[in-house]
């Protein structure tokens, strides 16, 4: 039954979403780019790596070998840190393609990767192999990621007016190092 795949989908992302790695990435881009941008960012991400599990799900019936998407993904978080520590210095001629790529862009890339591998998009796997409702899981379970990167924004938008350029930038290339290593820490367990 469809409504049930949709609701159960959009109930354990959501749980499943609540203090991981990706809502903390989408908190602290909303400390740095417009909400709307980050959500759309944020959407447009979600709405590609939950078509990809489902599809997965459905065909394979089981979850990804993680061991390489994790790393990858743990070096490309590692790698936006240091780019949000730079990110401040750029010349004027990488300020015309930072506008031409944008924050969508950056969002979307950045958000797409971390949640390569992550336990949203396993759990999405998981269900789409149980569920076989291709539709209703997919839209599912991106209404219940963006649900609750959606509080994560609202947060993180209301942190960047209230705290200083400099705490947000330290903070934000942190959170991307940090949950960086911790991938790739990830990566050697199961490797």
């Amino acid at each position: 039954m469809p409504e049930t795949s949709f609701a159960i989908a959009v109930f354990f992302v959501f749980v499943a979403e609540m203090g991981d790695k990706t809502q903390l990435v989408a908190l602290a881009f909303a400390t740095r780019y417009a909400a709307a941008t980050v959500l759309a960012g944020v959407a447009g991400a979600t709405l590609l790596v939950h078509l990809f599990s489902v599809l997965i799900g459905e065909v394979l019936g089981a979850s990804l070998p993680a061991f390489w998407v994790t790393l990858l993904a743990g070096t490309a978080f590692i790698g936006f840190g240091v780019w949000t520590l730079r990110g401040d210095e750029l010349r004027a001629d990488e300020r015309l393609h930072e506008r031409r790529v944008g924050p969508l862009l950056t969002v979307a890339v950045a958000f797409f990767l971390a949640e390569l591998g992550d336990k949203t998009m396993l759990t999405t796997v998981a269900i789409a192999s149980q569920r076989g409702d291709f539709v209703a899981v997919w839209l599912g379970s991106t209404v219940g990621m963006v649900a609750a990167d959606g509080l994560a924004i609202v947060v993180g938008n209301v942190l960047g007016r209230r705290l200083p350029e400099r705490v947000i930038t330290y903070g934000a290339a942190l959170i991307f190092v940090v949950t960086g290593l911790v991938m790739l820490a990830a990566a050697c367990v199961r490797g």
